[in-house]
């Protein structure tokens, strides 16, 4: 398996059937809010430096991936923050070590480029906690959302 940091264009075509089969297992609206993607906005984050995509591959296959946005925080101007944006491992490769080299990677990554903290979120019904917590991550916020569409 290789684990690397990749830019949007060269992962966007082989992540493509990965979010549909993210977002088919995980999204709790999928009857009012669809997938997708704005590419264009994508870009624009790539090329600022705040899009960063680490990728999981064997064989080059891609098999999963951890997206992270990275800036300066609006709270604490001395500091630039990481939080992902999307984080997943296609189901087989979930018992082994992907996910943790994934997060590592990412963790790594954004420690050498001066990132003070990162955060990393997860569906409550498809959680990983004590995989967080080995990691050395502390659980510090919850987050609720409500909907207006459809029903």
């Amino acid at each position: 398996m290789i684990i690397a940091h990749e830019c949007l264009a060269n992962v966007k075509q082989d992540m493509m059937p990965l979010l549909d089969t993210h977002w088919a297992e995980t999204e709790p609206n999928q009857d009012t809010i669809l997938l997708n993607p704005d590419w264009k906005e994508y870009a624009l984050l790539d090329a600022a430096g705040i899009l960063h995509i680490f990728t999981a591959r064997q064989d080059n296959e891609l098999i999963g991936y951890c997206v992270v946005m990275i800036s300066k925080s609006i709270h604490h101007k001395e500091h630039t923050f990481a939080a992902t944006d999307v984080i997943y491992v296609k189901p087989e490769y979930r018992k082994g070590k992907t996910g943790s080299d994934l997060i590592k990677f990412a963790e790594e990554h954004c420690r050498n480029i001066g990132v003070s903290l990162m955060t990393l979120n997860m569906k409550t019904e498809f959680p990983f906690d004590s995989l967080m917590i080995r990691m050395g991550f502390n659980l510090i916020e919850r987050v609720y959302h409500k909907c207006f569409l459809g029903k």
